[in-house]
């Protein structure tokens, strides 16, 4: 039986030659898919070195309590999250936005002087079968929308983390296909954000999400992840509050 560790995993980004040729466009490599604080607060993460629109970038997705969604990313947000998910939140800010390893399992992502985020991660039986059956699919099956609509309707009640999506429309128009082919649980967490703790990891009272795409009711992670646009975008979608130019902590 093959073991994947998290930290190896997310290290294996394939390169922008080895994606499917198509005219959509790709992103690859690793993300905290969601991990919601029973104080309301949400944070997720996305570290995508390898993109078919511009430079790879990261970034971080905080919610308030109060619902209000920032995307914080080292890249412009034409070329970042906010390309596709801007019409849905208040904020963009193009700053540093770190991750370090400090074993297979921990990690810490910062963005300076606004998050502190340290995960701890592990198996269960439920992300050991779905990555078992996710790596051996075929790339078509991938493309496949009846089985991205199963698979996504499967795999919310099994990992206990609500209603999930991997394919539909994002905010800004265009339509999405999420690929997670290796998964873990956040069993632990802890975060501050603008210096304020954010509490117990443990589901929202409602679930939030993003047009079609569902945040998870509980943590995950995953590697080898790609995630595929088939559809351009739409045109004069700008999210609000956008901060353009130098890079710079919010």
């Amino acid at each position: 039986m093959t073991i994947y560790q998290p930290q190896s995993s997310a290290e294996a980004t394939p390169k922008l030659a080895e994606l499917p040729e198509d005219p959509a466009e790709h992103f690859a490599g690793y993300a905290v898919l969601g991990l919601p604080f029973t104080s309301g607060h949400y944070l997720a993460f996305r570290d995508f070195p390898v993109s078919s629109v511009g430079p790879g970038y990261r970034s971080v997705w905080h919610r308030t309590p109060a619902g209000e969604w920032t995307i914080y990313a080292n890249a412009a947000p034409e070329f970042s999250c906010a390309r596709y998910f801007g019409a849905a939140v208040h904020h963009t800010v193009e700053t540093d936005v770190d991750i370090q390893w400090s074993g297979p399992f921990t990690a810490l992502i910062t963005v300076p002087g606004v998050v502190d985020w340290r995960l701890q991660l592990g198996t269960s039986a439920a992300t050991s079968m779905l990555t078992a059956m996710a790596v051996r699919m075929p790339e078509r099956l991938w493309r496949n929308e009846l089985v991205l609509r199963a698979m996504g309707a499967f795999a919310g009640p099994l990992l206990n983390a609500g209603r999930m999506k991997v394919s539909g429309v994002v905010p800004n128009g265009q339509t999405f296909q999420a690929q997670p082919r290796q998964l873990w649980l956040v069993m632990d967490s802890q975060a501050t954000v603008l210096g304020e703790d954010a509490g117990q990891p443990g589901p929202l009272e409602l679930q939030d999400h993003l047009a079609d795409f569902w945040l998870p009711q509980r943590g995950l992670f995953g590697a080898r992840v790609g995630v595929r646009f088939p559809s351009t975008a739409r045109p004069g979608v700008e999210p609000v509050g956008v901060r353009r130019g130098k890079k710079q902590a919010a």
